[in-house]
């Protein structure tokens, strides 16, 4: 939003510098993008009157003029310009001069004649013949304004005009307008605001006899204001009504329209003007586009209209689109001779998706949509009849049209200066809060607020509390420590094992990576899973950048490999690659995904194999403290080599797998060399994690090893044999160590020997070795019980 200075002044008597007045604006909560001198391109130049013109004696197109710029002596300028004359009223740009567009004006020669300026055409001030639709575009510019000569051409032009540029918040509708930017900043300065009520006189006449109007979609236009003007004479606007517009970046027009953009830059208020003999049976209706409906509006464009559109109609045709723009069909020219002027509210959201669905975003279409006071369409069309009277541009009918549709709500608050005191960590007195808030228009009964009808966004009192705050400034709040264990910061305990994990997988040499979440649905093919396996449903998107990325990963293997096989095509020969990457499954009563996390590893290269994965994982586990993990051997994982494949679990859980990838899936992704990978559930990693470690004084007593070989079943693993050792001791077991597993001679076929180094130790005296020797032999009769197998 630009705001001219000058137009502000008319609001606010403010006598402060550009940035003073920024920087207390931005304060307050309105802040400002930059500020603009409009002249300051402009310098030296200034209003001269041409004495005499005379043709160049060594030119038979450059003129000779002198010229009266206000100085003890006529200057002698050469121009090229045919349109100009003795006594006219120019711009003359002085020896040393600037004009836009970095142009210096120096003195002269010019075929031997010496010039000491230049005469500047309205291109040459950077202006346009909408600007001053008197002056022609390709000669000097012959002013017709009020000066005097010698006068700065910037007062002249209204180029003396200071313009600060605002963003507005989309919760700030009222600071899209001059009156909106002016109640902020009286209230910024505490400074009176000036508002004007407008005064329409009127020319008889009733517009209840010439027109009708009726809103058959409430929902959608909450009110609907409006009167009509005849005698209309369309023409261009008065200087100063040009210049503000300008100045506010808007391009003066004709008369009639110039007032709806003016009210629309004062106000805030979009307006429109129909032509009266355009709505056929004098009748306005204001409804839903319906079906079929095509439309021509003011650009020429035909639209295609969607059903739920909101549009002005007559009894026959749409007229304009609600709130957008109004149509080719009602468009003022010069023959028009009865206007309607429109002033309405409509449903922001409506507004915004009919702007989109025509792709046409409109300056009105752009306030609509931020949602307008419905309150503000009457004195709107009253300032803009009023503009009318006072440019003489015709005949207001009287009366007014003034239809609501849909009740208009208003709000109050209680005002609680403790609660509010408490929120913003200041110490204000009841008065003192009441006496900001009424500098914006609240008023008050009692200690209830009454919200003003352009505040939509002030609902409760922490909305009071911001307005206190910013209007009491916030660098006066005095500032203060933290309190209470609400302000406690740190990361939670999945954030610190997160990092933890991260810490110790690159200290093991691996390198973390990010990869997307969206898939190809053909990675499931890729991994072998089987075509009726459940995580192939997974979630779709709705406007996928391609068929690569169409789908929401339920397996994080293939991103993993699709990183494994681009580091072996830009020929790396190892890496080791870890992920936190989170995958995501369909809910049955949820549109939601479920969201979980996983701890993928992959490796390759560099004397890489299953132990070396599998010693990754057992430290990642000893790091959480988890107990009794047991790694058993499973055959039926598509995914993984069928015998080089583990299923890790611990208290009865299963925390993921480990593995060699099945070649076939190497294959699949361009992988010819063994690639080992790990997938594990953080969240099963979180629940089974085990407690803070505790201080434990060195024992006090020496431990006894005993080493024990077994002969078993071939197919019993490990740790299932560790297991059952550590369950058939009597307490004085501590460590299990694996030295040796031989098949062969002399152990019989489907057997195997398997060799155990057992520690075992009593915390409160020395064993002697029969204690040792009745520990041993109870978890060699355990052995036997359960799995059968027996000293070696």
């Amino acid at each position: 939003m630009k705001l001219s200075r000058k137009w502000l002044s008319e609001f606010v008597d403010l006598s402060v510098s550009d940035k003073e007045y920024s920087d207390r604006m931005t304060l307050t909560g309105s802040k400002v993008e930059g500020t603009e001198d409009l002249g300051a391109e402009i310098q030296n130049v200034v209003v001269g009157k041409i004495l005499t013109i005379q043709r160049h004696e060594n030119s038979d197109h450059l003129f000779v003029c002198s010229v009266d710029v206000g100085q003890t002596e006529p200057l002698t300028i050469v121009t090229g310009a045919q349109n100009v004359s003795a006594g006219d009223m120019v711009p003359v740009a002085l020896h040393g001069s600037s004009l836009p567009g970095g142009i210096h004006i120096k003195q002269g020669k010019l075929r031997g004649v010496e010039s000491n300026g230049m005469l500047c055409s309205l291109k040459e001030l950077g202006l346009t013949v909408n600007d001053f639709p008197y002056a022609v575009e390709d000669g000097i510019f012959l002013l017709q304004e009020d000066c005097t000569v010698g006068q700065d051409i910037r007062t002249v032009l209204g180029l003396d005009d200071h313009v600060v540029e605002f963003e507005i918040t989309n919760n700030r509708p009222d600071c899209l307008s001059v009156i909106g930017l002016a109640r902020e900043s009286a209230a910024s300065f505490h400074l009176p605001l000036n508002l004007h009520t407008p005064e329409v006189k009127g020319a008889g006449g009733n517009i209840s006899d010439l027109l009708d109007v009726e809103i058959l979609d409430g929902d959608l236009c909450t009110r609907y204001t409006a009167r009509m003007v005849k005698n209309v004479k369309i023409q261009p606007s008065p200087k100063w009504m040009r210049e503000r517009l300008r100045n506010s970046g808007v391009r003066p027009i004709n008369n009639i329209v110039d007032i709806t953009n003016y009210v629309m830059l004062e106000y805030g208020q979009p307006m429109h003007a129909f032509d009266y003999s355009c709505v056929s049976g004098g009748k306005i209706i204001v409804r839903r586009a319906g079906e079929n409906a095509s439309f021509q509006t003011l650009d020429g464009t035909e639209r295609n209209l969607k059903p739920d559109m909101l549009v002005i109609a007559d009894e026959t045709r749409p007229v304009g689109v609600a709130g957008v723009m109004g149509g080719a069909n009602s468009e003022i020219t010069d023959q028009t001779d009865m206007i309607v002027f429109e002033s309405a509210n409509f449903n922001g959201v409506s507004i915004r998706k009919t702007a989109i669905g025509l792709g046409m975003r409109t300056d009105a279409s752009g306030r609509f949509e931020k949602g307008l006071d419905p309150m503000n369409t009457l004195p709107a069309v009253q300032r803009a009849c009023e503009l009318v009277e006072l440019l003489g541009a015709g005949d207001v009918v009287d009366g007014i049209i003034d239809v609501i549709a849909a009740d208009i709500p208003t709000y109050s608050l209680p005002l609680e200066p403790d609660k509010i005191n408490r929120l913003l960590g200041t110490d204000l007195s009841a008065d003192e809060m009441k006496t900001l808030l009424q500098e914006l228009d609240f008023t008050f009964d009692g200690e209830i607020v009454h919200v003003p009808s352009f505040r939509s966004d002030v609902r409760h009192y922490s909305d009071l509390a911001e307005e206190v705050a910013r209007m009491y400034g916030y660098n006066r709040i005095p500032t203060t420590l933290m309190r209470g264990e609400t302000t406690l910061g740190g990361r939670s305990p999945a954030q610190q094992a997160r990092r933890q994990i991260g810490d110790l997988c690159r200290g093991m040499g691996f390198s973390e990576i990010i990869t997307y979440s969206f898939v190809s649905p053909s990675c499931f093919d890729k991994i072998r899973m089987r075509p009726d396996h459940p995580l192939r449903n997974a979630i779709t998107i709705l406007n996928p950048l391609g068929e690569d990325t169409s789908i929401l990963r339920t397996r994080v293997l293939p991103s993993m490999m699709e990183v494994i096989a681009r580091n072996i095509s830009y020929r790396n020969a190892s890496a080791k690659l870890y992920e936190f990457a989170t995958v995501y499954k369909p809910q049955e009563d949820s549109q939601l995904a479920n969201e979980q996390v996983r701890l993928s590893l992959g490796a390759y290269g560099d004397g890489m194999d299953f132990f070396s994965i599998k010693g990754n994982v057992e430290a990642i586990l000893k790091s959480m403290r988890i107990e009794n993990v047991s790694f058993l051997a499973d055959t039926n994982m598509p995914s993984y080599h069928p015998g080089r494949c583990a299923r890790i679990s611990a208290g009865g859980m299963q925390l993921g797998l480990v593995g060699q990838i099945h070649p076939l899936i190497g294959q699949n992704y361009g992988i010819s060399q063994p690639v080992y990978g790990a997938q594990l559930s953080f969240s099963a990693l979180l629940e089974q994690a085990g407690p803070e470690p505790q201080y434990v004084p060195l024992p006090r007593f020496p431990s006894v090893t005993r080493d024990i070989a077994v002969v078993c079943d071939a197919g019993i693993p490990v740790a299932v044999l560790e297991e059952c050792i550590a369950r058939g001791s009597q307490g004085l077991l501590k460590d299990i160590t694996l030295f040796d597993v031989y098949t062969g001679t002399p152990i019989p076929t489907g057997k195997k020997s398997v060799a155990f180094s057992l520690t075992l130790r009593a915390d409160d005296k020395t064993l002697t070795d029969g204690e040792a020797d009745a520990d041993i032999q109870s978890i060699l009769s355990l052995l036997k019980s359960e799995l059968g197998a027996v000293l070696r």
